[in-house]
């Protein structure tokens, strides 16, 4: 298994201050992400937990899941939620030639515009998070040039290792959000194991714990 960490580390955001690790505030917002949508079935739960719970959240989409499953997309954004940009393709930025993953980065913009019914105040495609959380130096300076603002996590719920309990899952989540965290989950197959014994656990902890969720802005 590849080493991670759960609670970034407060030097690992010092050193790369370009990117958005959390977003500090006084009111205990926080702010639930979901990479790699949107995936059918699983998506759909998800909006549907997050539904019960009046919770908006961030989807990191992958462009080719998008073109793939347009309708899921969509709904996404009639519930109320942000949306990201996770490249067209999922792309580790440290195997991409820079030219490349900045091209592949912008298709994925491209095809969300295509299908967001023109809602740009919800379809934020400027956010952008590098799959895998790699992204070289050169790819990020890019980006941020065209305006994407790089968004990465305070929190990983690491709800896509196998090798790891549902319980080891919830206690990622529950035992290092604070007001300001950025929390990571997946909407995807290999995920939805451990996300739907976390998700309803994690929204009834929260709220108990008078947690409010917000959507990430440009």
């Amino acid at each position: 298994m590849k080493a991670y960490w759960v609670k970034t580390n407060r030097l690992i955001k010092k050193l790369f201050s370009n990117y958005v690790w959390d977003i500090p505030n006084k009111e205990n917002k926080i702010y639930l992400t979901f990479d790699d949508g949107p995936t059918p079935e699983i998506t759909a739960w998800v909006l549907n937990q997050l539904e019960q719970y009046n919770a908006k959240a961030t989807f990191f989409c992958i462009g080719k899941n998008i073109e793939q499953h347009p309708e899921i997309f969509k709904k996404v954004i009639e519930k109320g939620h942000a949306i990201g940009n996770h490249t067209f393709n999922h792309l580790n930025g440290w195997k991409t030639n820079t030219n490349e993953y900045i091209e592949n980065s912008v298709q994925c913009s491209v095809i969300s515009n295509q299908f967001s019914n023109n809602k740009p105040q919800t379809t934020d495609n400027q956010l952008f998070r590098p799959p895998y959380g790699k992204i070289k130096r050169a790819q990020a300076k890019k980006l941020r040039q065209k305006g994407y603002k790089i968004i990465m996590w305070d929190v990983l719920s690491a709800d896509f290792d196998q090798n790891i309990t549902k319980e080891k899952c919830l206690k990622n989540v529950v035992n290092n959000t604070r007001s300001g965290s950025i929390i990571v989950f997946h909407d995807s197959i290999k995920a939805f194991e451990n996300l739907k014994y976390v998700l309803p656990k994690v929204l009834e902890y929260l709220v108990e714990n008078h947690f409010s969720f917000e959507t990430i802005k440009n």
